[in-house]
């Protein structure tokens, strides 16, 4: 299992150079730069451009500058913000935290609901509840993050039964350790129902439909026949085989993620990752555009290798193969 490890990780150093070569090629072949507003400024002259062009870097080749953050990369220095005027490497930093809340929460929300609901759906097929539940999953799926999400402020600044944006309070200083706790799980219902109902749905109506393809299937047909409990053929090979499919999509979903809450943690303002990009590509902010799209590309990595070893988890035949 190391060994398989060892060589994923190897493998992902060449997937994680294209990504970033092709990134960055396109983010240069761009219209302008971070320095435009500069030059439309007629109080700053020529010669002053020119010195920031090259404080910055943006007066060399495309494939120079490539290599000069590449370089730079290597040792852990991914750059100077131009917007920012802070280290990289700080800014993403400190953004990480509230990213990582948000989509472990989504994670769990998705995951902790989505498969038990399909589950329970498919023992119950064509009765009230799994029609309801169906009803609510094509509603889930059809409505996009950002129409959900003006939705639940309206309905936060009507009730006033949670916060219409931010990630604490104004007195969270004041709070306890339980109080600043609490104080962040309920900022972050918000962004993350917003963030994780159209996945709950998808996910509630392919586990649905994964079982109900296994529970036709001639092995548990023999299972029942051989006198096995019913909880034994349905917790115990039914849903392990049909929770293979739905567990290779992890790794997706973890990337994903920092995908759909580029919208939801603007509309929330939540100070997290997706909000950064943003700012970063509204400014232009070649450096920083380059560190969030990196660590996407990790994530991607790290959900894939994630999704394999739990895929090895339920199904022995994977755990056999790589061992």
């Amino acid at each position: 299992m190391l060994k398989y490890i060892v060589r994923r990780l190897i493998l992902a150093i060449p997937v994680l150079l294209g990504v970033s070569i092709l990134a960055f090629m396109i983010i240069s072949a761009a219209p302008g730069d971070f320095l435009d507003a500069y030059r439309l400024n007629p109080s700053i002259s020529r010669d002053q451009i020119k010195v920031l062009e090259n404080q910055f870097g943006l007066d060399q080749n495309v494939f120079v500058q490539y290599f000069k953050w590449l370089g730079n990369v290597l040792t852990g220095n991914f750059g100077y913000s131009f917007s920012y005027r802070i280290p990289v490497f700080e800014l993403v930093w400190r953004r990480l935290g509230a990213t990582l809340l948000l989509s472990i929460s989504t994670l769990i929300f998705t995951w902790g609901i989505g498969i038990p609901l399909g589950i329970y759906s498919a023992l119950h097929q064509y009765s009230p509840s799994d029609q309801a539940f169906s009803f609510l999953a094509f509603i889930g799926i059809s409505i996009p993050n950002f129409f959900f999400a003006l939705l639940w402020l309206f309905m936060a600044a009507k009730t006033g039964w949670f916060p219409i944006g931010g990630i604490i309070s104004q007195n969270f200083n004041d709070m306890n350790v339980m109080g600043k706790i609490g104080d962040y799980l309920w900022h972050v219902v918000g962004p993350m129902v917003t963030l994780g109902t159209s996945g709950l749905a998808g996910l509630m109506r392919q586990m649905r439909g994964q079982l109900l393809d296994q529970l036709r299937q001639d092995y548990v047909l023999f299972a029942r026949a051989k006198g096995m409990p019913e909880k034994n053929v349905i917790y115990k090979h039914a849903v392990r085989n049909a929770i293979n499919p739905i567990v290779t999509m992890f790794g997706y979903a973890l990337s994903g993620l920092l995908g759909g809450a580029v919208l939801t943690e603007t509309v929330f303002g939540w100070p997290g990752m997706g909000r950064l990009v943003i700012e970063a590509l509204n400014a232009q902010d070649l450096f920083l555009v380059m560190a969030t799209l990196l660590l996407s590309a990790v994530l991607l990595v790290i959900g894939n290798l994630l999704a394999d070893l739990l895929l090895a988890w339920v199904d022995p035949r994977i755990r056999y193969r790589l061992s």
